[in-house]
């Protein structure tokens, strides 16, 4: 066995909720079911769309996750289903079948509000999924830095609140915490507070669509008037 070098000074992380360590975990025996799960969790969060999945064929063409399933050589799916299937079984994950162009496919979801909530919309045809992903390893695409962007732009980062980004980060794409943060800039209202209720407002309207969308849209077009130089007079006159 090769010797580790340790984690170098700058690596990025994967945030794991703190319930899973001290409830889950010491429950998991089998290899595979810890493996897949732990795998997931530090896949879904690199997904860019939303809902945020992954399938069994990505699962299934990842080299890395398969080869350290099982010792046994062709016995690599019959651990990945196990895996999967005890961890939807224990309510670690979620699954839903679908029928994309004809060809059937799994999707695992992590059993997070903001997904049960986006796997009833699929389910009563409120939200379209798309195309499948392809069955392509992963790659570590270039993500911003939540932390450094918030110290940057909001404040200082506290305990608390990096806990609150660490949970915010299983829950939204990056990229959503990221322009939410410019609105909370944009609006002059640099709270987390107010970033997460855009986060949930999102989640739960549709980030553009809907009449909830056309109606925040409305809203954030009336509100560029009150920001220029002469704002608070605009604002005293409609107000």
């Amino acid at each position: 066995m090769a010797q580790f070098d340790g984690f170098p000074a700058k690596v990025q992380c994967t945030p794991i909720p703190n319930l899973f360590f001290s409830s889950l975990l010491p429950q998991i025996h089998d290899v595979a079911e810890l493996k897949v799960v732990l795998h997931i969790f530090w896949a879904v969060p690199r997904k860019k769309e939303y809902p945020r999945f992954v399938t069994f064929s990505e699962l299934q063409g990842d080299k890395t996750l398969m080869s350290g399933l099982t010792q046994s050589q062709g016995e690599e799916q019959a651990a990945l289903e196990r895996g999967l299937k005890l961890a939807v079984d224990r309510g670690l994950l979620l699954s839903l079948e679908m029928e994309p162009q004809g060809r059937r496919e799994q999707l695992y979801f992590l059993n997070t509000e903001v997904d049960r909530k986006a796997l009833e919309k699929v389910r009563r045809g409120e939200i379209s999924i798309g195309a499948m992903p392809s069955a392509e390893p992963y790659s570590e695409p270039a993500q911003p830095n939540i932390f450094r962007l918030y110290e940057e732009n909001i404040g200082v980062l506290t305990p608390l609140v990096a806990d609150r980004l660490k949970e915010a980060e299983t829950s939204y794409p990056d990229h959503w915490i990221a322009e939410a943060m410019e609105q909370a800039v944009a609006y002059n209202s640099r709270s987390w507070s107010y970033i997460e209720a855009i986060l949930k407002r999102w989640a739960a309207e549709g980030k553009f669509g809907g009449e909830a969308g056309r109606r925040a849209e409305k809203s954030e077009d009336t509100e560029k008037y009150f920001r220029g130089k002469y704002g608070h007079l605009v604002k005293r006159r409609f107000s």
